[in-house]
């Protein structure tokens, strides 16, 4: 028997001994008061799950319709904002995170929501774990949702559905977006000004879905916020035929080195963004200029190369001579504090780990990631069941392995983007707003790959102003700076009011 074959049997297996029951919406609400800048509001939190459904096709049994057929159950946790007489003048959005396979809770309890998870920054915070009023939640300026795709969170398929049908770029917009589509029409607020908050592969499944509302519902939002981008997988992607990669991330290599002090002493006095200037100049000139004429390069070229990008990226020359002046992601967090036998994040570069090792090739974690996974985690767990009154035994998926591999079928032969879907949901919208929010520190998704996104959108020169740019001295989730966290509230409060009607 083949290995479909077996899958089909498993399934079929499975599905008989299931004792067959309707999935039914499980949903609390709960009331509750917190304070923004000094003023009190109360707000209305719905927690559980939405049964997603699909309408049933002919002939699945006796040739007839079966009318509706659930398929998955979504959890999500909202809150909007008492006491409101017009709802069609409140905004609402819609938020999530990335992964493929993350939850919600980073934007949820770091950055947006009523409650944020208390951590120190550059800290490891000792269990147990807390909650705090999160003074910077966005909820003065936005009812908040908070959705967790299939797989992730609370959210699973239902009783003889497969998970893995919803684990891919096509399938994750559509139920997501089947999601936001059932949410407007049952809490009335197809009316209301929309907007959508993605981080990381948030921001490409925000991308995607601004077309594909628009498109399919007639759903028009008024803005998406997204945390630091990724639209054209090209610009992440290391590999040796892709210069693109090595061209967008040396500005983010040294900026790492020159927060951890390895650029020599005439870069190492200059404020960060100076430096920045002149390394991002040189990336996109002379060192894509060398890149592309390959080993045609003449050597005394290649030598004035690996001058400067030791200059710029605090690597000694012999390594990236070694490297052929090309230095991927894992080995430059390796390798930029070798000498102190430590490494640097990916997530958030400022970061330091230590391997059992030091002359390895890749870290053996992200530095970065431990600060923030157990703070949140514990108090997510804790907050559903304990404020908002949710229960479940089933575990919350943080990040799920589960959901891989991720199906990428649509884009068999070629990088994965939607910078180009993006682009034409502006054209077809042009009230549509774009806020980007980038962390001079993620090695993850760096800015300068984003601003190249950006800059090849191809949008009308009209409608460019319709993006703004902004930045921080932090890395991927850069709300865990507390000092970011708070100018980030400022940013994201002028842009909401921006695209308002």
């Amino acid at each position: 028997m083949d290995t479909d074959k077996k899958d089909n049997q498993a399934d079929k297996d499975e599905s008989q001994n299931i004792v067959k029951s309707t999935p039914r919406d499980n949903l609390v609400v709960t009331q509750h008061t917190t304070t923004i800048k000094g003023r009190s509001i109360r707000y209305t939190a719905t927690t559980g799950t939405i049964v997603l459904k699909e309408e049933a096709q002919k002939g699945e049994k006796d040739g007839e319709s079966e009318g509706e057929k659930a398929k998955a159950e979504v959890f999500f946790v909202a809150y909007s904002k008492d006491n409101v007489k017009d709802k069609s003048k409140r905004p609402i959005s819609f938020c999530f995170n990335g992964g493929p396979g993350s939850s919600s809770v980073w934007l949820h309890l770091g950055v947006l929501g009523p409650k944020r998870a208390k951590t120190r920054d550059l800290e490891t915070v000792p269990p147990p774990y807390t909650l705090v009023e999160n003074e910077y939640s966005l909820l003065d300026q936005t009812d908040l949702v908070f959705i967790d795709p299939i797989s992730t969170g609370f959210s699973r398929v239902v009783p003889g559905e497969k998970a893995k049908d919803f684990h891919g770029f096509k399938k994750d917009i559509e139920s997501v977006g089947e999601f936001i589509r059932l949410y407007c029409t049952r809490y009335g607020r197809w009316t209301s000004p929309k907007f959508l908050v993605g981080e990381s592969y948030g921001t490409t499944r925000a991308a995607g879905l601004a077309s594909y509302l628009q498109e399919r519902y007639g759903l028009y939002l008024n803005g998406l916020m997204l945390v630091s981008s990724v639209l054209d997988f090209q610009t992440l992607l290391f590999y040796p035929e892709n210069d693109l990669t090595y061209i967008v991330y040396l500005p983010v290599y040294a900026a790492t080195a020159w927060y951890h002090k390895k650029l020599p002493s005439h870069l190492q006095r200059k404020p960060l963004r100076k430096v920045l200037d002149e390394v991002e100049a040189f990336a996109f000139g002379d060192y894509t200029l060398a890149l592309f004429k390959g080993s045609g390069l003449p050597q005394k070229d290649y030598q004035h190369m690996l001058k400067k990008l030791a200059e710029y990226t605090g690597l000694p020359e012999d390594y990236l001579d070694q490297s052929n002046l090309r230095v991927r992601i894992h080995r430059f967090c390796k390798a930029l504090l070798r000498d102190e036998k430590r490494t640097v994040g990916r997530f958030d570069s400022r970061f330091k780990g230590v391997d059992r090792d030091s002359a390895g090739e890749y870290f053996e974690y992200d530095p970065s990631y431990p600060v923030v996974h157990a703070p949140y985690s514990a108090a997510l767990n804790h907050y559903l069941r304990e404020d908002l009154n949710y229960e479940s035994d089933l575990p919350y998926e943080i990040i799920s392995a589960k959901v891989r591999p991720w199906s990428y079928k649509e884009f068999e032969n070629r990088y994965v983007s939607v910078s180009n879907t993006l682009r034409e949901a502006m054209h077809q919208n042009p009230h549509l707003k774009v806020f980007v929010a980038n962390g001079y520190y993620d090695l993850a998704t760096p800015y300068s790959a984003t601003e190249y996104t950006f800059n090849h959108l191809g949008l009308a020169p009209e409608l460019q102003k319709n993006v703004t740019m902004a930045y921080y001295e932090a890395g991927h989730m850069m709300y865990v700076h507390l000092e970011s966290l708070a100018r980030m509230k400022q940013d994201l409060t002028t842009f909401i009011q921006s695209a308002m009607p």
